[in-house]
């Protein structure tokens, strides 16, 4: 089969359209014909050489993908060839077939396209997972959500939204805080020229809930950001991994710091993950609370042209390949 591959360390220039092996599915397992995959920022990392998988995960870069079960391996229950699936992975997604743990598999929701689904599940798990398992974001909340016109972000508004929350988001530019209103956001901060501290104080009082993906650089800020008994939980870390805490502020606020990263779980959590995503977020999806936000979509082969735009930052939600 063909996938792209990481040459060397590097800029985009650096991914390959490449013969691989074909994979098989072991116990447990099913094989899946990959009819679309997504570009995270991970997948950026690891074509830098900042984000290597974890032992044992497919050097081929893709967290996750949509497709059909074209094989399944043996010991595997409630799945069978045919059925429409996308998939949380470890790596392997951008790639034509792809071997996914059937713990990890999600059924394509009613009303969505299996190209669409593509974008649905790190970003679905990612926030059920942060959000709701462990922050407990609950409705009449405020939730504050950083970088919100990513695909992370954009799906994390919607879920917000669903839940009865009022969202606050911050996005650097008019255009892309527009998109996120659409998307139900009551209180939009440009980065850019406000301060989201000040904001949030005085639209509310602050925020129970903040889902970052800047990590060292907003940390302090955070915490002023949050209410009494707030909960703040880091997703990653573009601006930055070591920065202060005044853990004073986190003491009087009684403030809970917790942190994700999907990628390196095992697969018992991320199928516990998986689980809780389909029994509670996927009605939503199917009712249409929550949906797909997807950006651009372009070839596989294509996948360096994919990376330029997401480290631009031009795309609104996800950025799809299609296989």
């Amino acid at each position: 089969m063909h996938a792209i591959t990481i040459r060397a360390s590097g800029g985009p220039e650096v991914l390959d359209w490449t013969e691989v092996p074909d994979p098989r599915p072991g116990p447990g397992e099913v094989l899946v014909r990959v009819a679309a995959t997504a570009v995270n920022r991970a997948d950026v990392l690891q074509r830098q050489g900042r984000y290597p998988p974890p032992p044992g995960a497919s050097e081929i870069p893709g967290l996750e993908c949509s497709g059909t079960i074209i094989e399944v391996g043996e010991d595997v229950d409630g799945w069978q060839v045919g059925d429409q699936v996308c998939a949380l992975l470890a790596g392997g997604g951008y790639a034509v077939q792809v071997v996914v743990p059937a713990p990890q598999l999600l059924p394509v929701p009613d009303g969505v396209g299996i190209v669409a689904a593509a974008a649905l599940p790190e970003a679905a798990c990612t926030v059920w997972a942060t959000a709701v398992m462990s922050a407990g974001l609950r409705s009449g909340e405020v939730l504050l959500v950083h970088g919100a016109a990513g695909g992370i972000g954009t799906h994390a508004v919607q879920v917000g939204k669903a839940l009865g929350a009022t969202v606050a988001v911050t996005a650097g530019s008019a255009e892309r805080l527009e998109q996120c209103r659409r998307l139900g956001a009551d209180i939009l901060v440009n980065y850019r020229d406000q301060d989201f501290v000040a904001e949030l104080q005085r639209e509310t009082g602050g925020a129970h809930v903040i889902l970052d993906n800047m990590g060292a650089s907003y940390l302090d800020r955070n915490l002023d950001a949050l209410v009494t008994g707030g909960r703040l939980v880091i997703i990653g870390f573009q601006g930055g991994l070591t920065g202060e805490l005044n853990i004073g502020t986190l003491m009087r606020k009684r403030a809970g710091i917790a942190s994700l990263a999907l990628r390196p779980q095992p697969v018992a959590e991320k199928g516990r993950i998986v689980a809780q995503v389909r029994k509670n977020l996927w009605p939503l999806v199917e009712r249409g609370c929550v949906r797909p936000v997807v950006g651009r979509t372009i070839p596989l082969r294509q996948a360096a042209d994919a990376h330029r735009g997401v480290e631009e930052g031009s795309a609104v939600g996800k950025v799809l390949l299609t296989a």
